[in-house]
């Protein structure tokens, strides 16, 4: 009992964490890109990713040890539907960490570089469809969990 509460609540954490990232490299990308704002920016992402790693090991481990057992989990459809949201979310999430790092390289190289600014929308619009989809895994995850309100 008291391990699934713990799990449930890192796994809810762990998700904040990943919406609280995105919004911030959100808000990052809205301005001009400065040095420090690339850095910030990386710095961030590896954060995302490092949380959403961390997130598929406790949500195995939900399905696993959890209360509910992984009966529950493996023949849920609302199931199925999040963790796609989930997986095309980190699909998505490839491109901004591969551009942010080439930034950070292009700065390594050339202090004065600035990226293209319509690069720079292209990331901005990534990361605010990467929001979208995890305001859908939200309520993907409420359904799930009540078998779609049946």
């Amino acid at each position: 009992m008291m391990t699934d509460f713990l799990l449930a609540a890192l796994h809810h954490l762990l998700f904040y964490a990943i919406v609280a990232m995105l919004v911030a490299e959100s808000v990052l990308l809205r301005g001009t890109l400065d040095r420090a704002t690339m850095h910030r920016l990386a710095g961030i992402d590896l954060g995302y990713g490092l949380s959403a790693m961390s997130l598929i090991v406790v949500g195995v481990a939900r399905v696993v040890y959890g209360i509910k057992g992984y009966d529950f989990y493996l023949h849920n459809p609302w199931f199925h539907a999040k963790i796609g949201a989930f997986l095309l979310t980190g699909l998505l999430s490839i491109l901004p960490t591969v551009r942010f790092l080439r930034w950070r390289k292009a700065l390594a190289t050339n202090p004065g570089f600035l990226p293209d600014p319509a690069d720079v929308a292209k990331m901005r619009g990534i990361v605010r469809f990467e929001l979208l989809l995890l305001a859908a895994i939200f309520v993907l995850a409420a359904a799930m969990a009540r078998h779609g309100g049946l």
